[in-house]
């Protein structure tokens, strides 16, 4: 692969977000309308600023009449889960800002969970024409959106626990690893926590659900300040090392702490809730809240400050942890010229 090519930020403009939507038949049977209804919430704050490229077996009948939705674009595919931030395609731009979609191995964070149906959603997605760019098959490399972080100018962010899971790629050494994504995303550092875990998340510490690259050199991350929280000493080791961490041009980063939600549980399990999980959308972000009124109205000021000229929206994702993951990481966004129908 040619070296003019890079991994956008999230922020970079994008042409669309998709969204795997909920059914009978994955692991959501069990509260279907609860989840249904922030799946709603969610199409509604998305599809009323830039289009929606909705996956499902069927079109969702919540959908049917809402008044966005000519806004909305789907795709008929079989599904086993709603995770598109580590199903769908990670997109490369090039010199040109023509994209490069890149497929990787989605193994159900480490063959935990069934992953058969969503491993192929990309390739469908690809062959319904629906989607501009050349398709990249990395399927020989275990990857998921949401254990990595680009600021689009060579760095990325990632947590050692995920991509040195050995349910993944157990055959490479963090070398090689290193070596594999430098070359992948044409990088020029990787930054890797080796700390930092939320109780009840599956996925290993994506570091979507820890920290966040942002514009201007800054990160926003979980703070725990609690000594009795079960989080306390992972959280304060990884808050110690993003300050030891350097931007490109040998500075520290601007490091904002989004507060460390309160716990919830559910059948006595202590459930993954993060403020850390957001998307960043072309004009707007969106975060998710756990009923938590002063920590949800704290985290909305921290994105203020990180993201000033975007709206923040809050949405409430609390059927979203009982299944062990928030808002990003049921969306993916794709950066421009990926979607013909993008919305300036």
């Amino acid at each position: 692969m040619k070296k003019d090519f890079f991994l956008p930020a999230e922020w970079h403009p994008q042409s669309c977000i998709q969204l795997t939507w909920p059914h009978a038949d994955t692991d959501w049977a069990y509260m279907l309308d609860e989840v249904e209804a922030c799946f709603l919430q969610l199409a509604t704050e998305i599809a009323t600023r830039q289009p929606l490229l909705l996956v499902a077996p069927e079109f969702p009948a919540a959908l049917e009449n809402v008044p966005f939705r000519h806004n909305i674009h789907y795709l008929a595919c079989p599904t086993n889960d709603t995770w598109a931030r580590d199903h769908g395609f990670i997109t490369l731009l090039d010199a040109d800002k023509q994209p490069l979609l890149l497929d990787f191995c989605f193994n159900g964070w480490g063959m935990k969970f069934a992953a058969c149906k969503d491993n192929l959603i990309n390739s469908r997605l690809y062959e319904s024409g629906m989607l501009n760019g050349t398709y990249i098959n990395c399927r020989n490399f275990v990857l998921e959106g949401g254990s990595i972080e680009s600021d689009g100018e060579g760095t990325l962010l990632t947590t050692a626990p995920c991509l040195l899971a050995p349910n993944r790629n157990d055959t490479l050494s963090r070398a090689e690893i290193e070596v594999y994504l430098k070359e992948r995303f044409n990088l020029r550092q990787v930054l890797w926590l080796e700390d930092g875990y939320l109780a009840g998340d599956d996925t290993d510490s994506h570091v979507d659900t820890l920290a966040r690259l942002c514009p201007d050199h800054t990160i926003v991350y979980v703070q725990c300040t609690d000594p009795a929280d079960e989080h306390y000493e992972a959280l304060h080791r990884m808050e110690e090392q993003l300050k030891s961490f350097r931007t490109l041009d040998g500075n520290p980063y601007r490091l904002l702490p989004l507060p460390m939600a309160a716990p919830a549980y559910a059948d006595d399990e202590r459930l993954p809730a993060t403020y850390a999980n957001f998307l960043i959308m072309n004009e707007a972000v969106l975060y998710p809240t756990y009923n938590q009124p002063e920590k949800d109205a704290e985290a909305a000021r921290i994105l203020a400050t990180a993201f000033p000229r975007h709206e923040i929206v809050g949405i409430d994702c609390r059927a979203l942890i009982k299944q062990h993951g928030s808002l990003h990481c049921v969306t993916m966004q794709y950066p421009e010229g990926v979607f013909p129908s993008r919305i300036k």
